[in-house]
Order: structure tokens, then C-alpha cells, then sequence
């Protein structure tokens, strides 16, 4: 019921066939590829050539990383993003809820991001993709609660979420964030971070992803045994060493053996 992989982005100075044969070597099963440095969007032949690589290798594509914000970006950018989504093979892009947080967004600004997310989700679905918010700090997701509202304001079930913890916050607390998010959950960032952004291990917060997997699962048995897998994706490594990911892929596989 879970794919376990990487970000991209988590290898960002390696080209895409390193990253790739990283990924295989350290025994992970599928790629979000980023639209940042190796997949920019609009360029679908690179697109076209990571997707063939990728698969090659015996990896899955599990998504898109765009950095497309709804109701900020230029409405006409989304469509180089889902070109190359499509041409990528990618099921789903993510995308993030505009570029502040849900307090210092003003209204026309919150309608902007619905309306936008609806018109790309819409766009996306004519193609076969879904999409999913980044659940991130200054960005209408900065918090489960606040997630949970926007995805019922667009009111598609095209539309998901990411979940990560959130800096700071103590595992407990994050964990009720994703309870409540619960089924709407569509991929998971998996990193430790402690305290702030310091980059540690993932076995520094053992405990934490231990239960996280025991939710997800027991949240995605409550839906459907039949549903496509949850993607649960490294994003970040300490010192973004690509020397060290096969220790984390080992412990990202010994935590979701749950």
C-alpha cells in the first residue's frame, strides 16, 4: 500500500541519470521529478527522456514537483507544467497554495488560489493527471486544519495533499495534523529535521515515521486495499550528501515495515 522514493530535488546537483541510478542503487522505488533543474517545464523532450530513463532503471514516476503557485503564478505557466507532466508520465503534480500563509492571505487573495486550483485541476483532468498541494508554511497549507479547509473550498476529488512535518513541531501534534487529513493525503515528504531545518537523519525521529506509516496505512485500509499506492518520498538528506542515501533508503524501508 506505500511506494517508497525520492525527491529529485534531494539530489539536486546530480543530473537525471544519476539520480537515477542513485535511486535504483539504493534499492528505492520511484522518482518526483522537479521541475526546478531536471525537468523544467515546457521542455518535453527532456521530459520524454527522463520518463524513458526512469522506467529503464525499473523506477515508477510517482509525480511532478512544480513549483507552480495557484492564484500567483502566471495562469498561462500551468500549461508548460502539465505538458510536461504528461509528456514525463507523471499521475499527478504537485502544486503550492499560493506564497503566503493562511493569516496574511486577504480574501480576494484565498479565492484567487481556489479559483486558480480549479481551473488547473480541471485542465489536468482533461489529461489524466491529478494534483496536490505542497503542505507548506506561507502558503494557504501552513497547517493541517487550515489544508484541510481549502481542499473542501475547491471541492474536487482531483485535488489532494502532501504532508510533511511541519518545522518545530512536536511529533504529537503533527501526527493529530495528519489524522485529520487523513484519506486526503496523497504523498508524503519524508525528512528529519531538528530543531528548525537542521538536516538530520531519518532515525533521529524514528519514532515519529514509525507512526506515521501505522496512520497512513491504517487510513489508506479505510478507503480502499484497491486504490494505487501512497508514495512516501525522502526530500531531504543531511548535507544533501548523496553518499548517505542508501543508509536512509534502508531506514525509510525498516520504518514502513510497520
Amino acid at each position: 500500500m506505500t511506494r517508497l522514493g525520492i525527491c529529485s530535488v534531494t539530489l539536486r546537483r546530480l543530473d537525471p541519470d544519476r539520480v537515477i541510478a542513485a535511486v535504483a542503487g539504493a534499492g528505492l522505488e520511484c522518482v518526483e521529478w522537479g521541475g526546478d533543474v531536471h525537468v523544467p517545464p515546457g521542455d518535453e523532450a527532456t521530459a520524454r527522456r527522463v520518463r524513458d530513463a526512469t522506467v529503464d532503471a525499473g523506477l515508477a514516476v510517482a509525480s511532478y514537483g512544480s513549483y507552480y503557485r495557484a492564484g500567483r503564478s502566471d495562469p498561462e505557466e500551468f500549461d508548460a507544467v502539465l505538458r510536461s507532466a504528461v509528456a514525463l508520465g507523471a499521475p499527478r503534480i504537485r502544486i503550492w497554495a499560493g506564497a503566503t500563509g493562511t493569516g496574511e492571505t486577504p480574501p480576494e487573495g484565498r479565492r484567487a488560489v481556489v479559483e486558480d486550483t480549479r481551473r488547473a485541476a480541471a485542465l489536468a483532468a482533461d489529461a489524466g493527471v491529478e494534483l496536490a498541494y505542497e503542505f507548506h508554511r506561507n502558503t494557504l497549507t501552513d497547517g493541517a486544519d487550515h489544508t484541510l479547509r481549502l481542499l473542501e473550498e475547491v471541492d474536487r476529488a482531483d485535488v489532494a495533499t502532501y504532508w510533511q512535518p511541519p518545522v518545530d513541531m512536536p511529533d504529537a501534534e503533527a501526527l493529530k495534523g495528519l489524522d485529520l487529513l487523513g484519506d486526503r493525503i496523497a504523498a508524503v515528504h519524508a525528512f528529519s529535521w531538528w530543531p528548525g531545518t537542521a538536516r538530520l537523519p531519518l532515525t533521529a525521529r524514528a519514532p515519529l515515521w514509525r507512526s506515521a506509516f501505522e496512520r497512513l496505512l491504517t487510513h489508506r485500509a479505510a478507503v480502499s486495499a484497491e486504490g494505487p499506492p501512497l508514495d512516501v518520498l525522502l526530500e531531504f538528506v543531511p548535507d544533501d550528501d548523496e553518499r548517505l542515501l542508501p543508509r536512509e533508503a534502508a531506514t525509510l524501508r525498516a520504518l514502513a515495515d510497520v
